[in-house]
């Protein structure tokens, strides 16, 4: 399932709490997931009967930014949940903090 993100999009994953909010979108559609199944906007219908795909349960940080450098996708994690973000089967990485500048 494709999905067409836009910045502020809040969406949620259909076998755990994990909630996450667009901060940077992507131009094409994308195969957002959680926990092995696509997400779905938050305030849809959740689909019953699924489960969490072991493959997928590293789980997602409340607060933590995800970040897809190909895509430019940006997300961040407003409730944390078992499930680990991926775009299809790639799983999507914790965004690097920026370094401070020294304070010499």
């Amino acid at each position: 399932m494709s999905l067409v993100t836009k910045p502020g999009g809040r969406y949620r994953s259909v076998v755990d709490a994990t909630e996450i909010i667009v901060v940077k979108a992507t131009k094409d559609p994308i195969d957002l997931r959680c926990g092995g199944h696509p997400v779905v906007a938050v305030g849809d219908e959740v689909p019953s009967g699924l489960t969490l795909d072991p493959a997928f349960a590293s789980g997602t940080p409340l607060g933590k930014r995800f970040a897809d450098a190909d895509s430019g996708l940006e997300l961040l994690c407003t409730k944390a949940g078992e499930g680990s973000l991926s775009i299809g089967t790639t799983p999507l990485p914790l965004k690097d903090a920026k370094p401070l500048p020294s304070s010499d």
